[in-house]
């Protein structure tokens, strides 16, 4: 059925591979929007949460899957048979990093060998994963084509950047603007057609490539301004300026600037990846990035930098970090929610285990945290779990987290967040990033 033309009809089945974070709040969306959603997994967890109608994100209310279950709108499953009855196929997989910095895209070959096995006629297949420029035509195509269908007149070929921001009230799958990119413009086309159904707002491309480089050039934004203020933070540190009432001063000009502020380090599987994977292919194609690539340096940097503030505020003391307890308040990667992935409180965690830190831990999202291999479950905080610790470090400030009980007890803090700013008159000493 060209470019869905009857999408009432109820016959349209969509597959999206990876029901993560992308994922499941992309084929909620459509599963809303009347498809015949089917997710793949290799995760048999998220297969028997889906198919029994429960959400494991925090941002897709369970209510709404369970519907969808209900309504036969959605199911889950780990075999790859079910896309040849697809007539759309998203591709929502991870592409993480290599040790050596390099892009990591084997799930998306993995993901897409399937697709070529059971490639038909008229199907749409679209790339969301974050991937270097050129990945869509000069890796995927070549697979598909090799079956004999032409891009652009058999099938169709696309990329389209997810923008998941988790924990955000205000923007969600369904009303962020979707940039869409095809390896043709008849590609383009249908998979604007697609979108349009699930999603308010669709910015096509004049190529996937274009795409591939928008979503690069988002989040390399984000990484080079938070480099540059944590670069600022590290100066201010030694000029004895307060860092967050500078930016709270330049923040109060109407035009020109936007506020970013400086952390414990950058997380989550966006932010910390895609500017390798710029990077990466500028090398690739003979250019050095070198602003990029100092940007991703100061940021990686700032973990260890935590961790010798940590050291230097008991070392003040006259305490060690060795055989100190040491409370970390959160460790997912970002405030409000559950999210782990690349928290710079992994690389925290290590270091001070190393040091022969006694660790414990606190955050409401993140019951169970495993770090190289140590498993720690979360405590409860009390005034008489912050009084036993020589040092509460505050590495995610969520929402709820009782400051003013951290203030009222601890001996000292170190805030990477400016967390405390509204306690007054802590009774231990502040040290701020």
């Amino acid at each position: 059925m060209s470019l869905f033309e009857d999408i009432r009809s109820g016959k349209e089945i969509l597959s999206v591979i990876g029901l993560g974070y992308v994922g499941l709040p992309l084929i909620v969306e459509f599963g809303l929007a009347g498809f015949e959603c089917v997710g793949i997994d290799l995760d048999p967890e998220k297969i028997n949460a889906v198919n029994s109608g429960k959400s494991y994100i925090p941002d897709v209310p369970t209510d709404q899957v369970e519907k969808l279950v209900r309504d036969r709108k959605l199911s889950a499953t780990t075999d790859f048979t079910v896309l040849k009855d697809a007539d759309a196929i998203i591709i929502c997989v991870p592409t993480p990093l290599r040790k050596t910095k390099e892009p990591d895209i084997s799930h998306i070959l993995s993901a897409c060998e399937h697709i070529a096995k059971h490639l038909r006629h008229g199907q749409i297949i679209v790339l969301e994963s974050t991937t270097y420029p050129g990945t869509t035509d000069e890796v995927i195509l070549p697979m598909f084509e090799a079956k004999g269908l032409k891009v652009g007149e058999d099938f169709f070929l696309a990329f389209s950047p997810e923008r998941v921001d988790p924990g955000n009230k205000s923007f969600y799958t369904g009303n962020i603007p979707k940039v869409v990119g095809g390896v043709t413009p008849q590609c383009t086309e249908h998979a604007v057609k697609l979108y349009s159904f699930a999603i308010k707002n669709i910015y096509p491309t004049s190529s996937a490539r274009v795409a591939e480089a928008a979503k690069l050039l988002e989040n390399t934004y984000r990484s080079v301004n938070i480099a540059l203020v944590n670069e600022m933070a590290l100066l201010c540190k030694h000029l004895g300026i307060d860092v967050w009432e500078v930016i709270a001063a330049a923040a109060t000009k109407p035009f020109g600037y936007q506020a970013f502020y400086p952390g414990p380090g950058i997380g989550g599987h966006c932010i910390p990846l895609d500017p390798y994977y710029l990077t990466w292919r500028a090398r690739v194609s003979g250019y050095e990035a070198k602003f990029i690539s100092l940007a991703g340096e100061i940021n990686s940097s700032m973990p260890h930098h935590v961790v010798t503030m940590a050291a230097d505020a008991l070392n003040e003391v006259s305490k060690p970090v060795k055989g100190s307890k040491i409370l970390i308040i959160g460790v997912a990667y970002k405030k409000d929610v559950n999210d782990t992935r690349e928290s710079p409180a992994i690389e925290i965690i290590e270091n001070l285990e190393k040091r022969g830190a006694v660790l414990s831990y606190v955050d409401p999202y993140v019951p169970e945290f495993e770090v190289g291999g140590v498993k720690y479950r979360g405590v409860e905080l009390t005034s008489s779990v912050v009084c036993e610790s020589d040092l509460v470090l505050i590495v995610t400030d969520h929402s709820n987290i009782d400051y003013k009980l951290i203030g009222d007890n601890a001996k000292l803090v170190v805030d990477t967040r400016n967390a405390m700013r509204k306690v007054e008159k802590p009774v231990g000493k502040v040290v701020k990033l």
